[in-house]
């Protein structure tokens, strides 16, 4: 399989199983440090709310048979992602993260628009987000650390509690930077249900002071209605609108292994 970066994303058909394996990090010369240190410090001046937090990075993809993936990984922190914007510099540093498909009992699916304050404003996607390495000593990062983090990216964008066991391995992706995405699918509910959620959320971040990582959701039942969103979308979101069309509403086409 190849892990160059894709220019826009491609889902990787029929996986079923996912291995992760920790590798070392690549080592960066004195000019990648300080081309990246200056382009962070400009990332901060513009948007102060970034966080330098740690992060998983992908150093490869691999098949170990027609059904399990083998994705070797890195730690790694935010500010080597903008590396690899850098002409002379640059890093090959795929991110990975995962994402909710949240459906609704009449055939929808729930997306998000990224609010300002977020490192992609403006952005329409699933809820979800990049995944950080495990801090705990004997903490692996395995497929049931992915579940249990995609359901705190859902409980904390849209306000929706799901037990991570019931989010069920839907598809892989490999997108822009070659980005690498897992995304789960958990059991429908009335839209009314999902905004109400969303509400009581928004008002109590707002409560607090604080603002939503969305700032608005929406449903759409395919990739048709992406265009129709306004605004940019996530490179990935058109790819699973298709899938989740063909699927249906209640349709796994990938199981819990």
């Amino acid at each position: 399989m190849s892990n160059q970066p894709q220019n826009s994303a491609v889902e990787i058909p029929g996986v079923r199983r996912l291995l992760l394996a920790e590798t070392d990090p690549p080592r960066l010369t004195g000019e990648q440090t300080a081309a990246m240190t200056r382009r962070w410090d400009e990332a901060v001046a513009a948007n102060p709310s970034l966080f330098d937090g740690p992060t998983v990075v992908c150093a490869g993809l691999e098949r170990k048979d027609p059904e399990t993936l083998l994705l070797t990984w890195y730690r790694a922190t935010y500010r080597l992602y903008l590396l690899r914007l850098d002409p002379v510099h640059a890093v090959t540093a795929p991110s990975v993260f995962v994402t909710v498909a949240q459906p609704t009992d009449d055939g929808r699916l729930l997306v998000g628009r990224m609010a300002s304050s977020t490192a992609a404003p403006g952005r329409w996607q699933l809820p979800g987000g990049t995944i950080e390495p495990p801090q705990e000593s004997g903490t692996s990062l395995d497929l049931e650390e992915l579940r249990r983090h995609a359901a705190r990216e859902l409980a904390e964008e849209v306000g929706r509690d799901v037990p991570p066991g019931e989010l069920e391995l839907w598809t892989v992706t490999r997108g822009d930077k070659g980005n690498v995405g897992i995304h789960f699918r958990t059991p429908a509910c009335p839209a009314a249900t999902l905004t109400e959620q969303y509400t009581a959320l928004v008002a109590g971040e707002s409560a607090q002071g604080r603002t939503p990582e969305l700032d608005r959701i929406a449903f759409i039942r395919s990739d048709a209605d992406v265009v129709g969103l306004g605004g940019r979308s996530a490179d990935f979101l058109s790819v699973l609108a298709a899938r989740h069309a063909a699927t249906g509403t209640t349709g796994q086409a990938y199981v819990r292994r």
